[in-house]
């Protein structure tokens, strides 16, 4: 059984998630869902979670090809995070492939390190 997501990756996690809703601007929603996404990717309910809120956000934005792809992410998330096959740093979206690891930005790669003073310093995207 995989190990809980420490306190202070879930607390970026939902604050991401939690930007992403409060966001006027949709490139700002994506980019949160974005940060939410790497930061859940080795848990899987916290995975499925994020592709749950890209797959809303596609559809209230009426993008016909990230919704269809975010429905294939939804059914491979938690057994991806659940067998360490989730790609380290993938953003979670569509034009991303599915198994293609991206460079984790440097604040999230600190917090997901554990390491002190990473929780609440974003690198500019």
């Amino acid at each position: 059984m995989p190990s809980p997501m420490p306190s202070r990756v879930r607390e970026a996690f939902e604050a991401e998630l939690r930007r992403a809703r409060t966001s006027t601007d949709p490139a700002g929603m994506w980019t949160a869902l974005e940060r939410a996404h790497i930061l859940s990717q080795p848990w899987a309910w916290p995975h499925t979670r994020a592709h749950w809120a890209m797959f809303r956000l596609a559809l209230r934005h009426r993008d016909r090809r990230e919704a269809v792809g975010q429905v294939v992410r939804l059914l491979v998330a938690a057994p991806g995070s659940l067998t360490g096959r989730a790609p380290v740093g993938n953003n979670g979206r569509t034009a991303a492939g599915l198994f293609t690891p991206m460079t984790v930005p440097e604040d999230l790669a600190l917090l997901l390190a554990g390491r002190p003073g990473a929780a609440g310093h974003r690198v500019a995207a």
